[in-house]
């Protein structure tokens, strides 16, 4: 049985004074459910002194160290405390560039470093309406898996990007249909057993109305949150749908 877990994505918001939210949320928590969040790098290391809960980044490089100009390596975040990083994220993808090679690189620095990942893959607007959803989708599942992927350390989300921070959330069956395409792509590269055990979560306008749908859907194993994460008041249900 696979573990619900909730993770927050704070994104390029917070600040020292937020952090008494992190606090909020360890009041919040399930023991029946995993709870995380990446916060901004310069936020990790007093987020991870206070939150109770596992700390993670929002990106890191590929490199352990190098002449990359404002990048941050796995190195680096694991000794400010942090103890997973986001990869591939589409706000990465789309406005930085990166490829899925970028982005099977960056897992690898994780596991290589002993760090958890949250590896993101999904699809446009342009390719869901052209009906190239789950061939896109399970193509970049392929392509960024990497080397030694398995559910002790790994987890995969789908996060539409047309669903990102726009107030568009996708339906529970457009949902069930993209987990049961990733996690057929998981089976057939790792086998039964590995590909079973690697944890689906879903992206994308999560809220505290529409998680408990979401959550309990087929081969939905938790979410990552985006603006939701930002405020106890609006994670905590969130971690509750999670659990009931």
């Amino acid at each position: 049985m696979r573990r619900k877990f909730v993770a927050g994505n704070w994104k390029m918001n917070g600040n020292q004074a937020a952090l008494a939210e992190l606090e909020a949320v360890a009041t919040s928590i399930d023991p029946r459910v995993d709870v995380a969040i990446a916060v901004p790098a310069t936020l990790i290391h007093p987020a991870a002194q206070c939150a109770g809960f596992p700390i993670g980044a929002e990106d890191v490089h590929a490199a352990d160290s190098g002449a990359h100009t404002g990048c941050v390596s796995v190195p680096m975040i694991k000794e400010a405390g942090a103890v997973f990083s986001i990869v591939g994220h589409s706000e990465r993808r789309q406005g930085q560039g990166e490829t899925d090679a970028d982005v099977k690189a960056k897992a690898e620095a994780c596991r290589r470093h002993g760090l958890d990942a949250i590896l993101c893959v999904g699809e446009t607007l342009e390719q869901r309406e052209a009906g190239e959803a789950e061939k896109v989708v399970t193509a970049q599942v392929r392509a960024s898996l990497p080397e030694g992927a398995a559910g002790d350390w790994l987890a995969i989300a789908y996060e539409p990007i047309w669903a990102i921070g726009t107030g568009k959330v996708a339906t529970v069956a457009d949902v069930e249909a993209m987990h049961a395409a990733i996690r057929g792509a998981l089976v057939e590269v790792l086998g039964a057993e590995q590909g079973g055990a690697i944890r689906l979560l879903y992206g994308g306008s999560v809220t505290a109305e529409n998680a408990a749908g979401l959550l309990h859907a087929a081969e939905v194993d938790g979410a990552l949150v985006g603006g939701a994460s930002l405020t106890a008041a609006k994670f905590a249900p969130i971690i509750a749908a999670a659990v009931g």
